[in-house]
């Protein structure tokens, strides 16, 4: 067992254990109790009633969160034409519309956090896969990362905004970032709303029996807060 520092188990004194805590008691909780000295990051874990094993009870779609992440989010775009036009005007930090850009990802450079590309770069794209793909940053259309030319402008601003992609992994869990501790309370509150309705709505058709058995909030190196469940799902608590 991991044995933790005496900040740490003084922020685990504030917590009930046991306790399952209303949305918002749980999101004052993880900001009291976080003691980095740098702006941790908040990250909601659910453990989901799917079996991930199963191909019609995978989870995989995205959501922008109202409040973003608190942090700079780097965009590259695979585009030609009016898709790169479109990627440039929203924005985009890098446009690789040439095969300079796409050897210099085959080589190794990978400065940025979120990758989007049209349709028909998806051919060249794919031959970086054993580069972006171990990283998370192959666009993909499920993620909502392969996109019309047309629809580049939106899919540009939205991942500058604090578009978070969530999926289920190989155990069962979901893992997703909803802000930072700087942020206040109704802020990152708002945030888990947006994430818990999209996960609701993302619900497999063969889901059986409880869909999210447990959730817990926790900060960056902080002791987790268990959050109620069935308030979760609907939010209620909105004050």
């Amino acid at each position: 067992m991991a044995k933790h520092g005496k900040k740490y188990l003084a922020a685990l004194a504030r917590i009930e254990i046991d306790k399952n805590y209303p949305p918002l008691e749980a999101v004052k909780l993880v900001k009291e109790t976080s003691f980095t000295k740098f702006d941790a990051t908040v990250e909601a874990h659910l453990r989901m009633g799917l079996d991930p094993r199963q191909a019609d009870q995978q989870i995989r779609d995205v959501v922008v969160l109202p409040h973003g992440l608190g942090k700079s989010v780097r965009v590259l775009v695979f585009a030609q034409g009016d898709g790169a036009t479109n990627a440039r005007n929203a924005g985009a930090d890098t446009v690789a519309d040439d095969d300079e850009t796409l050897n210099k990802i085959q080589g190794g450079w990978l400065d940025f956090d979120v990758a989007i590309a049209t349709p028909d770069m998806m051919g060249k794209v794919g031959r970086l896969g054993r580069v972006l793909g171990p990283r998370g940053l192959m666009p993909n259309p499920k993620a909502g990362t392969v996109v019309n030319p047309e629809d580049m402008g939106r899919a540009v601003t939205e991942a500058k905004a604090g578009r978070v992609e969530f999926r289920l992994d190989k155990t069962a869990n979901i893992h997703v970032s909803i802000g930072k501790v700087s942020f206040d309370e109704q802020k990152l509150f708002e945030n888990f709303s947006a994430l818990m309705e999209a996960i609701m709505k993302a619900r497999p058709s063969a889901a059986k029996g409880n869909f999210i058995r447990h959730i817990v909030l926790a900060s960056t190196m902080g002791p987790g807060v268990k959050v109620d469940v069935n308030q979760a799902q609907s939010m209620e608590e909105a004050e």
